[in-house]
């Protein structure tokens, strides 16, 4: 028998969207027009509905910000410099609350404009052990083709729950044996004091090899737990990606 959970009361939370407008493969991919509304629009509806905290889009444009709030939602500037998404919602969290009251802050890719609001809010149920500090989402793979995949980072690890795995490694590595094997899902809810520590943190040695920014807080024994939801949602990041969301949407 899994032990039991605590209650989880909702904390503090925070949606922030990292959104940068440069893209090798789709210039200017928030601003690209999925049905009548930027792509950017549409992942901050989704995070809205999750009903978890206010929901604020980090940019670099000022295009993008305008876009934001011309559908009724909230951006704030950061610098353009940027290596990672974490480094600039960082930047925007010290921004919007300068007070330090948000506990709990949820990193949605600005390009999965079909992520489910459910699963969004999902991605706080770890945090109700006081010992995890960084909670993910992951899928099981169901296209073989997946497992050997150098696009689909592939999560493993010890099952403490229901649905619900403890990290012990990502890669992009295939996979063998019966599984089930795990897509991992690239939304994570940090606890603020994680976050801090996080940005703060050198890039790690397999962090460097794999080129996923998450091995970091692992090799610096930092516990991210994974629940574990039905689906992955699009990552738009070619203009066949673009087609398919439109589909996706119903346009």
């Amino acid at each position: 028998m899994w032990p039991v959970t605590p209650q989880f009361s909702m904390p503090n939370a925070i949606v922030l969207i990292p959104a940068r407008l440069a893209s090798t493969r789709l210039p200017g991919k928030p601003l690209a027009d999925l049905n009548g509304a930027p792509m950017i629009v549409h992942v901050f509806r989704r995070a809205h509905a999750a009903a978890i905290g206010d929901v604020v889009v980090a940019t670099d444009s000022e295009a993008v910000a305008a876009a934001v709030e011309k559908a009724g939602g909230r951006a704030v500037m950061t610098r353009g410099d940027h290596v990672s998404g974490s480094d600039r919602i960082y930047e925007a969290l010290e921004a919007v609350d300068p007070e330090h009251s948000v506990d709990i802050v949820v990193n949605v890719q600005g390009d999965l404009p079909t992520i489910k609001a459910a699963d969004i809010r999902a991605a706080l149920k770890p945090l109700a052990s006081e010992d995890v500090d960084i909670a993910t989402l992951a899928a099981v793979i169901t296209d073989p083709a997946d497992r050997s995949n150098p696009n689909v980072v592939k999560v493993s690890g010890a099952q403490v729950g229901p649905d619900r795995l403890q990290a012990k490694s990502f890669s992009r590595a295939n996979v063998t044996g019966d599984g089930p094997h795990y897509h991992h899902i690239g939304l994570y809810a940090y606890r603020r004091p994680a976050l801090e520590r996080f940005v703060q943190l050198p890039p790690s040695t397999n962090e460097q090899r794999e080129k996923l920014e998450q091995l970091r807080a692992l090799d610096a024994g930092m516990r991210i737990d994974v629940i574990i939801v039905n689906s992955v949602p699009l990552g738009v990041d070619t203009p066949e990606d673009l087609e398919t969301a439109r589909k996706l949407l119903g346009g």
